[in-house]
């Protein structure tokens, strides 16, 4: 993949779409391309692409983790080293908290020593896609519209491990006609936490009641959040409360084409 003369104004961008995304919720991963899309950047999808290794790596599985996290290295570390890309953007804050931030942890120790600059060089350019949205490509309103109240959970590692709060907070306050009211104790864990939620499913479920209490007072008909994993929890424990709200990834909720019905679909 060579870049022509006619590229060298368009930022250009590697999709990661996580394992849920590409799994579950594809549409997620539709809507973030159609986000990058509009708004000036040329977006390129490595099919070879698999895990980042986050669950093996939480799992403590560490050795099964770094083989995926090679593979992930061999897909995007030579797009971004010959300049076919200029980015690496993913809808997951959880996912791009595992390369930015615990790649070095996975690659540390002298056996890891050749793949530490495909780390230091890929972690450089690996945004979550508001983050890339509003600090890279200047975005600041995507021109999508609802009419209803929103809410937003900062989902834990997009805020604690990577810092990013505002750039979702600003697109999401540009929504016309939306209400976003704030969630209160909006940064406490809505309980998932990957394979907490299965070895502490008590206590996960007893979090994510906390959250849906929170929910409640909001009076929102949307909770909006960065990451799929997050997303589905909420929702599992929404429904099964018989609640009306429902959690929607934001890449949904910022598109334009969604405009009306956002989230309707996650059900």
């Amino acid at each position: 993949m060579i870049r022509s003369n006619s590229d060298e104004q368009m930022p250009r961008v590697a999709l990661f779409v996580t394992c849920m995304v590409d799994t579950l919720y594809p549409e997620v991963g539709l809507a973030a391309v159609d986000l990058l899309e509009r708004h000036g950047a040329e977006v390129v999808f490595p099919e070879e692409q698999t895990c980042c290794g986050q669950p093996a790596f939480n799992a403590g599985y560490r050795v099964e983790a770094r083989r995926m996290a090679v593979h992930f290295l061999d897909v995007f570390a030579p797009l971004v080293e010959s300049g076919d890309v200029d980015a690496i953007v993913a809808p997951s804050g959880s996912c791009v908290a595992m390369v930015k931030r615990f790649y070095d942890v996975l690659f540390e120790g002298p056996n890891c020593i050749n793949d530490q600059p495909r780390v230091a060089r890929t972690r450089e350019v690996t945004y979550e896609l508001t983050q890339y949205l509003v600090d890279v490509l200047g975005v600041d309103d995507t021109a999508a519209q609802y009419n209803g109240t929103l809410t937003y959970h900062p989902c834990c590692h997009l805020l604690r491990e990577l810092g990013i709060d505002k750039q979702p907070r600003r697109l999401l306050n540009a929504i016309t006609g939306a209400d976003l009211v704030e969630l209160p104790a909006a940064t406490e864990c809505c309980g998932f936490g990957g394979l907490f939620a299965l070895k502490n499913a008590e206590i996960s479920t007893a979090m994510g009641q906390r959250k849906l209490d929170n929910i409640d007072q909001t009076g929102a008909h949307i909770v909006a959040v960065n990451d799929v994993s997050c997303m589905t929890h909420i929702n599992g424990l929404l429904k099964r409360a018989g609640h009306p709200c429902r959690a929607a990834h934001v890449a949904q909720l910022l598109r334009p084409a969604e405009a009306g019905e956002p989230g309707a679909r996650r059900t």
